[in-house]
């Protein structure tokens, strides 16, 4: 079955190009569009959607907080935020909100769908090398680890978890982290997955933003 995406931007002619390269794909369908993040959250209601291209600066409802609200919603898309510069803070912004990843506006097609795909099996469209780099640049933006409520679900890990955990939030492959920890590279994707199940994440980027929350891994690169 086809992947249905939906295109939240307030440029129409940003939706009608990203339209037409999707239109190409057999394996893609465009099922809806917004002009914003309010009518995207109203289109939702009445149409299924696997993944959603969502732009960041809107009016009326930016990206971030709509990206905030559709995450919050049972068994929601998946979004994949649009912004202009790898390093800002609506970036930032809309992983915390709970997107899967982000992109920029002028990535090339090729890199587009690639990442629509990966997204719709499950898997983050950006690196957590990525993440961290964006995390440390906006760490003082979030919670103190100490009294943070996520650092509760930590401690269903067992011991080898959260180190796979703290490795993954440093940025390493499985391959790597095999490497470090002296294991195969199967056992640890079976942890990586076990980590995902028990803290309720959809993929390895908000393992990373979980771990800055809680205080597991620090601006800069430390662990906590």
């Amino acid at each position: 079955m086809a992947i249905r995406v939906m295109l939240v931007d307030d440029q129409v002619l940003l939706r009608t190009g990203f339209r037409m390269v999707l239109a190409a794909q057999p394996d893609m369908e465009v099922v809806a569009e917004a002009g914003d993040g309010a009518e995207a959250i109203e289109v939702l209601r009445a149409t299924a959607v696997d993944v959603v291209l969502m732009d960041v600066r809107m009016p009326r409802l930016d990206g971030v907080e709509a990206t905030r609200r559709i995450c919050a919603q049972t068994d929601p898309p998946k979004v994949l935020i649009l912004t202009t510069f790898d390093l800002d803070e609506y970036a930032f912004s809309g992983l915390k909100a709970g997107a899967s990843g982000f992109m920029l506006k002028d990535v090339p097609p090729g890199e587009l769908l690639a990442a629509i795909r990966a997204v719709h099996s499950g898997d983050a469209v950006v690196a957590p090398s990525t993440t961290r780099r964006l995390l440390d640049r906006f760490s003082s933006m979030l919670p103190s680890g100490v009294k943070d409520p996520n650092q509760k679900h930590i401690e269903k890990l067992t011991e080898r978890e959260r180190e796979v955990m703290m490795l993954v939030a440093q940025g390493l492959s499985n391959g790597e982290i095999a490497a470090r920890l002296v294991l195969s590279e199967a056992t640890v994707k079976t942890h990586v997955g076990r980590i995902l199940t028990k803290l309720n994440l959809r993929d390895r980027v908000q393992v990373v933003v979980l771990a800055y929350e809680t205080g597991l891994v620090r601006a800069g690169g430390g662990t906590g």
